[in-house]
């Protein structure tokens, strides 16, 4: 067995904070998508939530491909990123988040749009009566009526953005120290080592596992939670 640390926290580290941008970022981007989906009737709704929905659908290096050539060097979005911040956005830790964002956004919309469709909207029409604006009313009356459901989508966010490798891997790259996630340290030693289990290897996957189990047992109470709430 080659020698090396048995831990690298750097993958570590880097998967929570992109798992942690990219859901808190989903959590207001997809809230506001799957409330507008909820509450508003429009004629190209069915085309928003095919949109929404894709991601989930094309196969992880197909989505990565697209985001490549949308944030590449010669894209418009790349060259405006590059002149605001001095570099590619393309194969940084940056590209992972956005990769990550776009592949588990989906999860929360849907999670978050059927909670709002549960909402009892004489509750609302009461708030309204009594002069709540449409902020305040979302605030104070829709949004804890729904906070379960917003939660376990959440939940289920963080799972898909720690565990996303095939759309990162396309934008960001599996650069060491720099780009290097748990899934990607995982299938890059397996790939140089031809499957041979290193402390490196068992270590990542040992810290993969930890975190699956700790999501799917938060994802159990928020779901007995949601239940409980209805």
């Amino acid at each position: 067995m080659p020698p090396g640390p048995f831990i690298d926290w750097f993958p570590l580290w880097l998967s929570l904070r992109v798992a942690a941008i990219s859901t808190a970022i989903a959590l207001v981007v997809g809230l506001g998508l799957a409330w507008i989906l909820a509450n508003r009737t429009f004629r190209a709704k069915e085309v928003l939530d095919a949109a929404i929905t894709l991601p989930l659908v094309l196969p992880p290096t197909v989505l990565g491909y697209y985001l490549l050539v949308l944030l590449g060097r010669a894209s418009p979005i790349g060259h405006l990123y590059e002149w605001l911040f001095g570099g590619p956005l393309v194969f940084t830790w940056q590209a992972a988040v956005v990769a990550s964002l776009f592949h588990s956004t989906p999860l929360l919309v849907k999670s978050a749009r059927a909670a709002f469709e549960s909402v009892d909207r004489s509750y609302e029409r009461a708030a309204r009566n009594l002069g709540a604006t449409e902020l305040r009313l979302f605030w104070r009356v829709t949004l804890p009526t729904i906070r379960w459901g917003v939660a376990y989508g959440v939940v289920l966010t963080t799972a898909r953005a720690l565990g996303e490798i095939g759309a990162v891997i396309v934008v960001s790259s599996n650069v060491a120290g720099s780009t290097l996630t748990l899934p990607l340290l995982v299938y890059q030693r397996d790939s140089q080592i031809g499957g041979q289990v290193t402390t490196s290897v068992y270590a990542a996957a040992t810290e993969l596992a930890v975190l699956s189990i700790a999501v799917l047992l938060v994802m159990t109470l928020f779901g007995s939670r949601r239940k409980e709430a209805r």
